[in-house]
C-alpha cells in the first residue's frame, strides 16, 4: 500500500540516538551509528521523532510501504516490558523510598540509593525518577575510593554507574536518550584518575551536547587512595 512513512538521510544524521528515544513505537534504531527504519509496519506515520532531530535528517514521504500494524507494536512493547525470565531484579525498574527503608543496625551508614537498576546499560531511558532529577554518572570504582560515597555523591541523586573499560560498547547514545527524554536538572561524573575512565567523562559531555539542552555538568576526579583531585 501506498502511505506517509519517513525518510532518514544518513549523510545528514549526526548519530545522536535522539530520533531513536522519540519513536514511541520503535521503528527507528541506531545502526552502524547511524539513525535507520528498521521496521517499517513500526512507524505510524505521525513524526514523532521529527522535532527530536537537530539536523533536519528526518522527512515524511509517500510512497510503497508495509501498513502500520499496531499490534505488532504493542506486542513488542510488552516483551521489552516483560521481566527476564530468571526474575534478575536487575530487568525491574523501581523508585527506593527511604522513609520506608528498615533502620539500620546501630552504628551501621543508611544507604543513599533512590532507584534501582543502578547499571547504565540496564536502566531504563525512561523511568519516573529522571523527571526533575539530579544525575550521578559514577564510574564503578569511585564508590570502592572514596569512602563517603553516599553521602556526599549518591544522596539526593539519581545514580548510574558504568566501567568503560569493561562494559561492551559506548554509553552515548543510551545517556542522549535519558536526558533528551527526562527532565533531568544537573549531572555530575565521579571518575577516577586512570586514563581510560576519561571514557564516562568524555561519554556524558557528548550526550548533554547532543541532548540539546543546557544542563549544568560538574565533574569530580578521585584519585586510587581516595583523595579528590
Amino acid at each position: 500500500m501506498k502511505r506517509r512513512i519517513i525518510k532518514i538521510d544518513e549523510a545528514l544524521c549526526n548519530g545522536c540516538g535522539l530520533c531513536a528515544a522519540a519513536c514511541h513505537e520503535g521503528a527507528i534504531e541506531m545502526v552502524d551509528g547511524k539513525a535507520r527504519l528498521t521496521r517499517e509496519d513500526y512507524c505510524d506515520g505521525l513524526g514523532d521523532c521529527l522535532p527530536a532531530c537537530p539536523t533536519g535528517a528526518i522527512t515524511f514521504e509517500e510512497r510503497e510501504a508495509p501498513a502500520y500494524d499496531h499490534a505488532a507494536v504493542m506486542a513488542a512493547k510488552a516483551a521489552k516490558a516483560t521481566p527476564l525470565a530468571c526474575g534478575c531484579p536487575g530487568s525491574m525498574s523501581r523508585t527506593i523510598c527511604r522513609e520506608e527503608a528498615p533502620s539500620p543496625a546501630a552504628g551501621a551508614v543508611p544507604s543513599q540509593l533512590r532507584q534501582w537498576p543502578v547499571q547504565i546499560k540496564l536502566a531504563p531511558v525512561n523511568a519516573p525518577y529522571f523527571d526533575g532529577c539530579h544525575l550521578l554518572i559514577a564510574a564503578d570504582c569511585t564508590a570502592y575510593a572514596y569512602g563517603n560515597f553516599h553521602q556526599d555523591f549518591i544522596r539526593g541523586r539519581v545514580t548510574l554507574i558504568g566501567c568503560p573499560k569493561l562494559d561492551e560498547g559506548d554509553y552515548t547514545e543510551k545517556l542522549t536518550a535519558i536526558l533528551a527524554g527526562n527532565d533531568v536538572k544537573s549531572v555530575t561524573v565521579v571518575r577516577m584518575t586512570v586514563p581510560c575512565c576519561g571514557g564516562i567523562q568524555r561519554a556524558v559531555q557528548t550526550a548533554v551536547a547532543a541532548s540539546g539542552k543546557d544542563i549544568p555538568l560538574h565533574v569530580v576526579v578521585i584519585s586510587p587512595d581516595g583523595t579528590l583531585q
